[in-house]
């Protein structure tokens, strides 16, 4: 236990000299604290920080955040990707509220639609002070190199081992002070690449140092497997506006609005796309339009899909058609509508031409 509480020593020595001034660390609020997490996830600090203050501005508490329309939640969201944290943060928002109030235990607040072990652990013990170790990837990493775990960190023996290790260093009366500490200490100073080790407070303690196996730690077994996809978007318009629907299937971007869609299983080249029985519909809606050529080539890259995206430029004379499920948006009102990243910023291109 000595040994233990000489690191915790160090952590929170070097943390009071090190940490960043962020909003969601001045206050105990499990709102504002649970908002964060969420949008840190699979986010970094500097792009999250500005979502974070629009978000609050917008949604200053759970109330709010549940009365909201969908639309407008996606809406506020737009940019920042993982779209599904955006629709649980708005179910487990209705949640809280038919609760009457924030929870305040780790296993109620686990309960809330999309919330796991890490950032259940880290609302509770930010805003409670619940001595509950949070344990994300800056975590894994640290304790990976300071006890020199070479157990893959994504396996279930993995992931106890170093859950069991971050709870028994945690000191029970600081909860909150440890988790930041730690989480700080790993985003900052025990980086995954060329960590600052010459000037770590943990050296003379880290195993993976002593054994010059600091760049193989910690160790993953397990390889998101990567799948293509071909997305042909068509930009239908006039002078005045341009065709969306919005995506209600379980799949990528679910609830955002996008361009009228051809998915193909391989790649093709326009020839066969303006071939294509989808779009041989498109041309007896509008047969009257005139063809501007295609972008090819964008590459989109998510956790585990790889985007192939072609835009056609189909520009009608006269009235748009609106076909179920699809909506003509006038160019004015395209803020209103939450647009994956990748049409947003294709439309950005073209609209303001």
């Amino acid at each position: 236990m000595e040994k233990m509480d000489e690191i915790c020593r160090n952590l929170f020595s070097w943390y009071h000299g090190h940490m960043r001034d962020l909003p969601w660390r001045a206050t105990s609020d499990p709102y504002k604290i649970w908002i964060s997490e969420v949008i840190l996830q699979q986010t970094r600090v500097a792009q999250g920080y500005d979502y974070f203050v629009r978000f609050i501005e917008r949604f200053p508490t759970v109330e709010a955040l549940a009365e909201a329309p969908d639309d407008e939640v996606m809406r506020m969201w737009q940019g920042l990707g993982y779209y599904s944290r955006a629709r649980n943060l708005h179910a487990a928002a209705k949640q809280v509220v038919a609760m009457g109030g924030f929870p305040t235990t780790y296993e109620a607040i686990r309960s809330l639609k999309g919330v796991g072990d890490y950032t259940a652990a880290a609302v509770a013990s930010f805003a409670f002070d619940v001595p509950q170790a949070a344990v994300d990837g800056n975590v894994c990493r640290v304790w990976s190199r300071v006890f020199g775990i070479d157990v893959p960190i994504d396996s279930v023996q993995g992931k106890r081992l170093i859950t069991d290790i971050a709870q028994s260093l945690l000191p029970e009366a600081h909860a909150a002070l440890y988790n930041q500490a730690v989480m700080e200490f790993g985003a900052l100073q025990c980086v995954p690449r060329n960590p600052h080790c010459s000037e770590c407070p943990l050296a003379h303690k880290c195993m993976a140092l002593a054994t010059g196996r600091v760049d193989e730690l910690p160790i993953k077994s397990h390889k998101t497997k990567v799948t293509p996809r071909y997305l042909h978007y068509l930009y239908i318009h006039n002078t005045e506006g341009l065709l969306l629907h919005k995506r209600t299937a379980n799949d990528i971007w679910q609830n955002l609005y996008e361009l009228p869609l051809i998915e193909t299983s391989e790649s093709i080249d326009v020839d066969t796309l303006l071939q294509h029985a989808d779009f041989q519909v498109w041309h007896s809606l509008i047969p009257y339009y005139i063809y501007r050529g295609h972008v090819g080539g964008i590459k989109h890259v998510l956790s585990h899909r790889v985007l192939h995206a072609t835009f056609y430029a189909v520009e009608v004379q006269g009235l748009l058609p609106q076909p179920e499920g699809y909506v003509y948006v006038p160019f004015t009102a395209l803020d209103d509508y939450a647009l994956p990243r990748l049409i947003e910023r294709y439309l950005a291109e073209r609209v303001a031409r």
